[in-house]
This record gives C-alpha cells, sequence and structure tokens, in this order.
C-alpha cells in the first residue's frame, strides 16, 4: 500500500470530521426522586377535630318520667296513693246496695270525684246477646246518655260507670261530670277507663257496664255477677269523649288523664 495514499485519506476524514458540526448536547433526563421526597416537606397543620360531647341520655329519660303525659301508663298502685285521703263533696254517704249502711262518701280533688265500692253490673241499654230482658231480670232497654246516633248506649260492648241520680246527697252534674265524662277503674292490679254512661237510684252507688266488668276481670253476669268491694272509681272533671262510644278515645283520654292527675297536685 502507498503509505503517502493512507496518510492523505487520513488527513481528508480527519478534515471533513472538523468541519463536521459538532452533536447537540444530549438532553437532561428529569431527576426522579422517592416520593417521600417528593411530598411538600413544609408540614401541614391539621385541624384538631372538636372532641364529641357525649349525651348522657339518663337524664333525659329520668325528665321525661317526671313530665305529665309521659308514654309509660300508670299503675293501679299509683292511682290508689293518690286517692289515699277523701275529703268528701257528697253531704252524706251512699248505699252500695238496697238495704245495706250507707257508707259511701263521694271524694274529690280540684281535677276529679272519686268513691270506693263495691261493682253491680248494669245491662242497660241497647239490647244484645248477653244483656237483655231475658238474661237480666232488673233490664231496662234505655241509658241516661245517648250514643251519637241517638241510640241507647250497648253495656256489653262500652264501658262506662253509673253514676248516682241527683239528689241532696250530691249532684254530679255541680262537679264537672256530664255523660261522656272520663272515668278511670282501679280493680286489684288493673286500670281500666271507661265513660260516664247512665244514672242509677239517688241513694245508691258502685256500678258499671257489661262491659266494664270484663274489662276488669270481674263477673259481668247480670243475674250473679260483680264483686261486693275493692272498686275504684275516678271520675275526670269536665273532660268529655265525644262521640261517647268512642272506646279507643276513652282508653287515649283516660290514660293522658291520669298521668296528670297522678303526677300534678290538684
Amino acid at each position: 500500500m502507498n503509505v503517502f495514499r493512507v496518510q492523505s485519506i487520513t488527513l481528508a476524514m480527519a478534515g471533513v470530521a472538523l468541519l463536521a458540526p459538532p452533536a447537540p448536547p444530549a438532553a437532561p433526563q428529569p431527576r426522579t426522586e422517592p416520593a417521600a421526597r417528593r411530598a411538600d416537606p413544609v408540614p401541614v397543620r391539621r385541624a384538631t377535630p372538636a372532641p364529641v360531647r357525649r349525651t348522657d341520655p339518663a337524664p333525659a329519660r329520668r325528665a321525661d318520667r317526671g313530665a305529665p303525659g309521659r308514654a309509660e301508663p300508670v299503675t293501679a298502685a299509683e292511682l290508689l296513693a293518690r286517692v289515699s285521703a277523701c275529703t268528701p263533696v257528697s253531704r252524706g254517704r251512699y248505699r252500695k246496695d238496697q238495704g245495706a249502711r250507707a257508707t259511701v262518701a263521694v271524694c274529690g280533688s280540684r281535677d276529679a270525684v272519686f268513691w270506693k265500692a263495691d261493682m253491680d253490673i248494669d245491662c242497660d241499654g241497647r239490647p244484645g246477646p248477653r244483656c237483655n230482658a231475658g238474661t237480666d231480670p232488673y233490664f231496662s232497654p234505655s241509658t241516661a246518655f245517648a250514643q251519637s246516633d241517638g241510640r241507647p248506649l250497648s253495656a256489653e260492648a262500652l264501658p262506662y260507670v253509673v253514676v248516682p241520680a241527683p239528689s241532696g246527697v250530691w249532684n254530679y252534674r255541680t262537679h264537672g261530670v256530664r255523660g261522656g265524662s272520663v272515668a278511670a277503674m282501679v280493680y286489684r292490679d288493673r286500670v281500666r277507663y271507661a265513660v260516664v254512661g247512665d244514672t242509677g237510684p239517688a241513694g245508691i252507688i258502685g256500678e258499671a257496664s257489661y262491659a266494664a266488668a270484663e274489662s276488669l276481670g270481674i263477673d259481668p253476669d247480670p243475674r250473679a255477677g260483680g264483686t261486693p268491694s275493692g272498686v275504684t272509681y275516678i271520675v275526670f272533671k269536665n273532660s268529655e269523649v265525644t262521640p261517647i262510644e268512642d272506646r279507643t278515645a276513652a282508653v287515649t283520654e283516660g290514660r293522658r288523664l291520669a298521668r296528670e292527675f297522678v303526677d300534678g297536685d290538684g
């Protein structure tokens, strides 16, 4: 090989390399950092949640138990304690039965009148399979107060109590009592609600309808049923169920009035 030619080629290639524009520098690659370092290094103050105030439900329950109209039904013991003292409003006393001694006074307070007696069975009013002239020798097809359609009450369907007809001993009308007034009946540990539905003899007290006796667990048979003692009758003054035959309304209103009576001072 000719040495001179090789050198010439080498020089020529070197010249080309010198004349060629330099290659642009490589673009810098973005730096990759750990995720922890990418986070904002400035600490962020997190809002501290306000402490949750826990309300003890007990005080609310206690307040509810002491409020008039609370949901808990009144017990027989509560009602009996409320009427343990008697301030007589009658001018004399009533007999429980014809020919018996007069021993029963009608007592009163601001909100109610009450008495403690026996329970005779009243089967008067609209006749039915259990209350009619065949089952009751003293049956009467009428009652002192009528239902909303003008017909007599039904003793076997509606719990009602009987008040003595007005007399010199006591006049129920002057003490806020009328047909449809709400009554509570207490017998042993049972409390049941009724309306004033009929009047009886002027000198005798202690009578209620077939349905009233049945609701208390007393034998409602008009011939041989009833009980000789142990029934407390409480009639709430100036109360009224309309229509008088609405048994559900009597219970609802009776529970409310009984609670107010027990919790109040009247």
